[in-house]
């Protein structure tokens, strides 16, 4: 008989099971590979392509139910059959969860493997992913906010308590958590929607520059300026001007910002002559400005005039209930751009994307959507998620040894911390003097 096609990966660390199952399935005319850990196991997963895992549970350092969530997520399509001398319900509704195809016990007949081998092996064909639901709430956007969280509804009702007046707003928050879109909301969302809204990333502007791109200059006020122009404030006027990142502006921008906030006026760069202007502020950060104050980076009376109304906006990991509607927003987003049409993603795979804790927030999240829409056909699937989104394994770095080598050494530690006093040895140990120097001798 010719050899099948399939790689069957079996891991058990009792060598007899191992043995019995790899004269069982060459018996049958699969080819084997054996693991005798859940570390050796995913070296050959990695180096091998496996087209069904057999797996124990309970094993050393790591348990055969690990294993199974990481091939889960690692190895979507892979089955996975599970045979256990130690059976429970919590492990058969872990196995299940996890996409387990079948549960043996031990022992088993050939005949039952036989039967769960055939049924797993079925599953190699491949079926059509199954999809997330839409989501039976509309999706709920305030301007560009997209969220039905509760910490972005408070987002969203101090908005509308300061969205029709010019009181200076102050919205703190990790980057990448959407302040610019708080900002936009502010603005769009009231009475002033009409006038100018300039949004300004004080972070992008070099220092020395800053100063003049926002307050504008006069003709000969430093070298290259030889024409008059108007700045980012003077552009905003009657309308909304957004300082990103303003812990970054210099003490002497910091200087000239307060003087605006409490005279409602604005000098060039070079000028005399005040000009009177008429903006609202909303200024941001994902710095701590309450810290640069006590090191003296940032103007404690310019931060009281900032924070009239504070907005803090959560991270991503604080409202995981908004992923799914950010999700559907990024999918018809980017498939419309990159493919002309809307990509949908399983549940498995929008399921990893709600576990995660998202560091980088939002932005981090439009980019993972945007990259796996270029690299999938129609559906995102598990395989097309980054490798860091999935269940992984800590391995431990310690080496396994066998009782009496363990004894000994502990024994030989005593003995060098009494001075080879074998009496107070014996009292530390709690055995006598004659079982220390037999063990000794052994």
């Amino acid at each position: 008989m010719q050899l099948r096609k399939e790689n069957i990966l079996i891991v058990d660390d009792d060598v007899n099971i191992l043995e019995l199952l790899q004269r069982h399935l060459q018996s049958w005319n699969y080819h084997v590979f054996k693991a005798i850990s859940v570390k050796e196991a995913v070296a050959i997963l990695r180096d091998t392509k496996i087209d069904l895992l057999i797996t124990d549970l309970k094993m050393p350092d790591l348990d055969g139910s690990e294993l199974i969530k990481f091939v889960s997520e690692h190895y979507p399509k892979l089955p996975k059959l599970v045979v256990t001398g130690y059976p429970s319900v919590q492990d058969s509704l872990v196995a299940i969860k996890s996409g387990v195809v079948d549960y043996l016990t031990k022992p088993f007949t050939k005949d039952e493997l036989k039967s769960a081998l055939d049924k797993s092996i079925m599953t190699l064909e491949e079926k059509a992913p199954s999809l997330s639901k839409t989501s039976e709430e509309k999706n709920k956007a305030y301007g560009e906010i997209i969220g039905n969280s509760e910490k972005i509804n408070d987002v969203i009702q101090v908005i509308e308590r300061v969205k029709n007046n010019k009181a200076t707003i102050f919205i703190k928050g990790e980057s990448g958590t959407g302040k610019e879109l708080v900002a936009r909301a502010i603005h769009y969302q009231g009475k002033f929607s009409r006038a100018p809204f300039i949004a300004v990333n004080c972070g992008a502007i070099p220092e020395n520059l800053l100063e003049a791109e926002l307050f504008g200059y006069i003709k000969g006020a430093f070298t290259g300026a030889e024409t008059n122009r108007e700045g980012f404030f003077q552009a905003a006027n009657g309308g909304t001007i957004f300082l990103d990142e303003i812990g970054n502006a210099s003490l002497a921008v910091q200087s000239r910002l307060l003087r605006v906030l409490q005279e409602k006026e604005v000098v060039k760069v070079g000028a005399t002559k005040a000009e009177k202007i008429d903006v609202r502020i909303i200024a941001a950060t994902n710095s701590d400005l309450k810290d640069m104050i006590v090191k003296n980076t940032f103007r404690e009376d310019l931060f009281y005039r900032l924070t009239v109304v504070e907005i803090e906006v959560a991270p991503l990991r604080e409202r995981k209930e908004d992923i799914t509607l950010l999700v559907d927003k990024f999918l018809f987003k980017y498939g419309i751009e990159y493919k002309d049409r809307f990509i949908k993603i399983t549940p498995e795979a929008l399921a990893i994307l709600e576990r995660y804790d998202w560091p980088g927030n939002i932005r981090e999240l439009e980019n993972i959507i945007q990259r796996t829409v270029i690299m999938c056909d129609k559906i995102i699937d598990v395989t097309h998620l980054p490798e860091h989104l999935k269940y992984s394994l800590s391995f431990s770095s310690e080496t396994l040894q066998p009782l009496k080598v363990i004894e000994k050494q502990y024994i030989e530690k005593v003995l060098r911390a009494t001075g080879n006093n074998k009496t107070k040895a014996a009292e530390i140990l709690q055995i006598d003097r004659k079982t220390i120097r037999q063990k000794l001798s052994e």
